[in-house]
């Protein structure tokens, strides 16, 4: 099996398209409106064929949502977590957790908020002390 996407349900398509393009950097691989069911859906990512993708899910008329108390959050992986939070910061993106060693570990890792609060993590790559190679 292979993990393909996670859908989150938005309630500004725009806003979040904004969001996840021009503040995480991420490209808008497709969209598709359904007049009929009255939603549209734009999927999100790197474009890399073996990446997962963020399918966002606007239903029209809603604009917002609950999000629950079961949600977590998304992954990304980043080189260097605190030049992501500058730079997420820089593009009007909301950090709710700086760049720091996870609690109980050494893993470095920071938290930012999307438009409609989801919780993203920031999880800094390991690089090999010895070659300096990310892995």
């Amino acid at each position: 099996m292979k993990m393909l996407h996670t859908m989150l349900r938005v309630g500004d398509l725009d806003r979040s398209l904004a969001f996840y393009t021009e503040v995480l950097g991420m490209r808008l691989l497709r969209r598709q409106d359904y007049p009929d069911g009255k939603f549209t859906l734009a999927f999100v990512g790197s474009g890399d064929e073996n990446a997962a993708e963020l399918e966002l899910t606007w239903n029209w008329g809603i604009d917002r949502y609950e999000l629950g108390t079961a949600y977590g959050h998304i992954a990304l992986e980043v080189d260097n977590a605190q030049k992501a939070c500058d730079v997420i910061r820089a593009r009007g993106g909301n950090i709710v957790r700086e760049a720091g060693p996870m609690r109980h570990g050494s893993t470095v890792i920071a938290f930012i908020e999307d438009p409609d609060g989801y919780k993203i993590e920031l999880i800094e790559r390991k690089t090999d002390v010895g070659e300096g190679v990310n892995k």
